[in-house]
């Protein structure tokens, strides 16, 4: 019988997934990490694991022991992401069935070219500007095969990088419980250019650090990004590490709130110190 009721405490089922974790060496699983932002801190969309394959070996691992789907053309690298994290799949992505120049780029699969700075030339003040902003970004190192995205449930591979997507206060949940459990501070966010999930995922694998950023133009369209969500880029070894404190804070503090501490709701949209909203319990033989 599935005890519903644990779920809906929030203290409770933080317990329980902190036990998990006892039972597991002391790390939380996939599907323990993906219930747990679902049910705590609200979020809507699967996390996305993305693995980069420069070895010949672990590509043909995955494509022996995992379930997966090909492009029937080339697509953006923000649809893989984007069929993975609304629709469940698990995709392998190639040079040939990518359609993103800007991708691409990043990844290793073009040199810059004339095309590359001309796709930037709206940003920019002039060519010059553009060639230099791109110049600026995070590359992978040479020799990309192949890419896949999955649920991060789904995931049986090791990811190198997770990419999400929630509103702007979910992020700064995830921000903090990061800064917490690493013992780093600030949070540092940085946005470029035409490129917010595929440069910010390869900005993710190069530089191991965490990222919330907004959507790029093409994100927006190509992503399915309809209701002002930003994108959330984690190395794969501090996602757990960051939803344990999560859990831990919850325990301490009756509830995952930032906004109103020890209560449920992440995302209470009221001033904290507002004293129109107030309930007690009524007197004893009176409402």
């Amino acid at each position: 019988m599935l005890k519903t009721d644990v779920y809906m405490d929030d203290v409770q089922l933080a317990r329980e997934l902190l036990n998990n974790a006892e039972n597991q060496d002391g790390k939380l699983s996939h599907p323990d990490i993906v219930f747990g932002l679902r049910n705590l801190l609200k979020m809507k969309y699967y996390p996305v694991a993305v693995k980069y394959f420069f070895e010949e070996g672990e590509l043909e691992a995955f494509r022996t022991e995992q379930d997966y789907k090909v492009a029937l053309r080339p697509y953006t690298f923000c649809h893989f992401v984007a069929a993975s994290r609304q629709r469940g799949d698990i995709l392998l992505g190639t040079s040939e069935k990518l359609g993103c120049s800007n991708a691409k780029y990043v990844m290793g699969w073009k040199e810059l070219d004339e095309g590359e700075i001309k796709s930037h030339l709206k940003y920019t003040k002039n060519r010059e500007q553009a060639e230099r902003f791109i110049l600026t970004k995070k590359r992978l190192p040479s020799g990309l095969l192949a890419f896949a995205t999955a649920p991060l449930h789904k995931a049986s591979f090791k990811p190198d990088v997770i990419h999400g997507m929630c509103d702007p206060l979910q992020s700064y949940h995830l921000a903090n419980d990061w800064c917490a459990a690493h013992d780093t501070h600030p949070f540092e966010m940085v946005m470029t250019m035409n490129s917010s999930i595929c440069h910010g995922c390869v900005q993710c694998y190069v530089t191991q650090k965490p990222n919330v950023t907004q959507m790029c133009s093409s994100s927006k369209t190509a992503g399915k990004t309809e209701q002002g969500e930003v994108n959330w880029i984690w190395p794969y070894d501090h996602l757990e590490t960051t939803f344990h404190w999560t859990l831990e804070r919850t325990v301490r503090d009756g509830g995952v709130s930032f906004p109103r501490t020890g209560e449920t709701y992440p995302g209470f949209d009221i001033c904290k110190l507002c004293t129109f909203l107030a309930f007690t319990k009524p007197k004893e033989g009176k409402e």
